[in-house]
């Protein structure tokens, strides 16, 4: 077997193999969802970009299966993985990363939040510095006029893994709270060079923020007695 039909073969099991993983995890799981009024408010005015912390990825995409978001996946092997298990759960994908594809990518995804597709980004992916807002997803907000929303998720029990993000992966019987933020709005007027100078940190603050709330819930909710 040819090193590309190997590649594509583990792919493809990685792909197969995940979706089951996770949809098996999920359905052990419980969820609960806290600042759903934030997510509301924004599809009521036609769309939203979310933005949360590669860390979250995995329990993330099942909370949000089945819903056509558009999300932005690296090139390479890693994002290979990913993509084909991400759209087994009911995403599409747009491929690039800050380092390789990325003017292509951000035209596409520009073209397709236009069109009214939700849009998702990992702004500190694909290789960190984790917790660290690269520029895409700021400059698709402002050209496509969509506004931002932090999204984050907090599971336990769960396994951290000693990546640069702490990928986390869920437990069976795990408990998931995904929280919604404030969105951000990216004023359209302002040069590309000044508004990431000014919405970087904001943005950054604002899921760090959006990860706390979810960490308060799900200690509160372990708490409690069901």
């Amino acid at each position: 077997m040819s090193g590309v039909k190997r590649e594509t073969w583990k792919a493809a099991c990685v792909g197969a193999g995940g979706w089951a993983l996770i949809g098996a995890l999920g359905l052990t799981g419980r969820h609960r969802v806290i600042g759903g009024e934030h997510l509301e408010a924004c599809r009521r005015e036609g769309g939203l970009i979310y933005a949360f912390w590669h860390g979250d990825l995995l329990p993330l995409v099942y909370c949000k299966r089945g819903q056509g978001i558009v999300v932005l996946v690296s090139l390479g092997r890693d994002g290979e993985y990913i993509a084909r298990v991400i759209h087994r759960l009911g995403f599409a994908t747009v491929r690039g990363s800050s380092s390789r594809g990325g003017f292509r990518s951000l035209v596409e995804l520009v073209r397709l939040g236009r069109a009214g597709r939700e849009l998702a980004f990992s702004p500190d992916g694909p290789r960190g510095p984790r917790a660290r807002v690269q520029p895409g997803v700021l400059i698709v907000a402002q050209r496509t006029g969509l506004p931002i929303l932090p999204l984050a998720a907090a599971t336990r029990p769960c396994k951290r893994l000693a990546t640069w993000d702490r990928f986390v992966i869920p437990l069976p019987f795990a408990r998931t709270v995904v929280a919604y933020g404030p969105p951000i709005r990216i004023p359209p007027d302002e040069s590309p060079e000044a508004m990431i100078a000014r919405w970087t940190a904001p943005l950054e603050a604002a899921i760090d923020r959006t990860s706390a709330r979810a960490e308060e819930e799900l200690r509160a909710w372990s708490g409690k007695r069901e």
